[in-house]
């Protein structure tokens, strides 16, 4: 939340959806995944990038929404943005690229993030490798072990009064 544009809704999305950020080898592995990194639609001698419709939308809403809050505001976003319409890019290729760089920012928190936890395997703090979050099996207690199988089947005996 210390980054502009996101609110607890939105940190609580990307924590969510992202998990361990670990699982993403490079900025770029991230960008893929949330899909804003550029797909090229260059023709001839015209080099473009258009949006990629990939990837999950949920955190690219996020950073859309982040991306519109940086350009409402007096950030480094919006000055971005304004170099990036001053090098000739439309609106829509500019604010591609500034959802790219706010994909980023994004990751390099969440890497920065998880060095200051420390978090084990899993991506949960105190994580062992015999704990639940990390193990396929864990073990289980007795309580836990399911009963032996059904019932068996009782002889029904009815019982008869006369008065």
């Amino acid at each position: 939340m210390d980054l502009t544009g996101i609110g607890p809704s939105g940190a609580a999305r990307l924590l969510g959806d992202i998990g361990d950020i670990a699982r993403f080898t490079s900025s770029a592995h991230f960008a893929s995944w949330n899909g804003t990194a550029p797909i090229d639609a260059s023709s001839g001698d015209q080099n473009r990038h258009r949006l990629s419709r990939a990837g999950n939308r949920r955190i690219n809403r996020a950073l859309h929404i982040m991306a519109i809050v940086q350009l409402r505001r007096d950030t480094e976003g919006r000055r971005y943005h304004r170099r990036r319409l001053a090098a000739g890019k439309t609106p829509m290729e500019a604010l591609r690229a500034l959802k790219r760089r706010l994909s980023d920012i994004v990751y390099q928190q969440m890497v920065a993030d998880a060095k200051l936890v420390r978090t084990g395997p899993g991506g949960h703090v105190g994580a062992t490798l015999q704990s639940s979050a990390a193990d396929l099996n864990p073990e289980i207690d007795t309580s836990e072990k399911s009963l032996p199988g059904p019932a068996e089947p009782q002889p029904r005996t009815s019982l008869l009064i006369i008065t």
